[in-house]
């Protein structure tokens, strides 16, 4: 079986990033502009077809890198995206932590 063709876009429109599977939209993770250099990535959606294939972490790496290569600071709000970046380095992403739940 061949590898499925992943393609990860930005989407303004949508205010988004997308992935397509094979053509399909796969899954997609929001973001916020907050000002200018600074964005939250609230959520990531992945369709579950797609879970547990890598689809969401190529989404995010992706995403997240563009946002370094943009100088924007992100702020991650969405559980994955945090786990994203306790796992892996993105280089030349600043990153602002949110406070953990419970804290002022």
């Amino acid at each position: 079986m061949p590898e499925p063709q992943l393609t990860v876009r930005r989407n303004d429109e949508r205010s988004r990033y997308e992935i397509d599977v094979d053509g399909v939209l796969g899954g997609y993770a929001d973001f916020e502009q907050v000002s200018p250099g600074l964005v939250r990535f609230p959520e990531t959606v992945i369709d579950p077809a797609f879970r547990e294939k890598g689809v969401g972490t190529l989404l995010v790496d992706e995403a997240l890198r563009d946002a370094a290569a943009r100088g924007q600071t992100v702020i991650p709000l969405c559980p994955f995206v945090r786990h994203f970046l306790r796992e892996h380095e993105v280089p030349g992403l600043n990153v602002q932590w949110p406070p953990a739940v419970g804290e002022a």
